[in-house]
C-alpha cells in the first residue's frame, strides 16, 4: 500500500464527516457548474476524489443515471455506499489512486473538487492533464485551493492555483468557460478559499 493510500484509508477509517475540513452538506457550487452544461440525465459524470462526498446523492436525487465515483480510499467509498443504501447500486464505484487510473470509458463531465491539488510534482500534474484530455468528451469542473487558500490539507502539501494557472494547464485540450472564487466554511467554522473553473473540450 502506498503512503498516500495508507494516509487516506486511515483518515476515513478514523474520522467522521464532521471531523474533516472538506465536508459539505450541499455541494452547491459543484451542482451549479454541472447544471450550467444543460446535459441530459443519461450524461456520464465522474467525481474524482469523491470519497464520501454528498455530490453523488444530489445527482442521483436529480435523476442522473450514469455516475461514477473514484477515490483512493476503499473506506471512503464504503461509507458512501452505506449512506446511499440501495441507491449505491446505481453508481459505478472505483477504488484507485488517480495516478494509476486507466479509464475504459469516456465522460461527459469530469468533476474534481480538491483531489487535483494534492498532485505536487510536475510529472504527476502532466499525467493528470493528459488523462483528463483523453477521457473527457464534454466538460471539466476543477476546484482547488486558491492562492488565498490553505497550503496544506489533511497534513499533506498541496498546489495552489489561480485562474491563469489552471487555464494554462488545460488550454491545449479545453476552452475555459468560467472561473469563480468560493469560500468554503469547514465543519470547524474556518474558511478555505477555493477557485472553481469549468472548461469545455475542444473539438
Amino acid at each position: 500500500m502506498s503512503e498516500e493510500k495508507a494516509h487516506w484509508e486511515n483518515v476515513y477509517q478514523t474520522k467522521g464527516p464532521e471531523q474533516v475540513s472538506w465536508t459539505q452538506a450541499v455541494p452547491q457550487t459543484s451542482l451549479d457548474f454541472i447544471h450550467s452544461f444543460n446535459l441530459p440525465k443519461t450524461a456520464a459524470i465522474i467525481d474524482i476524489g469523491g470519497g464520501d462526498s454528498s455530490l453523488v446523492d444530489h445527482l442521483l436525487n436529480e435523476g442522473f443515471e450514469n455516475i461514477t465515483v473514484l477515490d483512493i480510499s476503499a473506506a471512503a467509498i464504503e461509507k458512501a455506499k452505506t449512506r446511499l443504501g440501495n441507491k449505491a447500486q446505481k453508481v459505478a464505484w472505483i477504488v484507485s489512486d488517480i495516478n494509476d487510473f486507466n479509464p475504459i470509458a469516456t465522460y461527459d463531465v469530469w468533476h474534481d473538487r480538491a483531489a487535483f491539488h494534492f498532485l505536487t510534482n510536475t510529472q504527476q500534474i502532466a499525467n493528470y492533464v493528459a488523462l483528463v484530455t483523453k477521457a473527457v468528451t464534454g466538460y471539466l469542473v476543477m476546484a482547488t485551493f486558491s492562492e488565498n487558500g490553505p497550503k496544506k490539507c489533511s497534513g499533506l502539501d498541496i498546489t495552489q492555483y489561480n485562474e491563469d494557472g489552471l487555464e494554462a494547464l488545460f488550454t491545449k485540450g479545453f476552452k475555459k468557460l468560467q472561473c469563480l472564487m468560493h469560500d468554503h466554511t469547514t465543519p470547524f467554522n474556518t474558511v478555505q478559499n477555493f477557485i472553481f473553473c469549468s472548461f469545455e473540450k475542444r473539438k
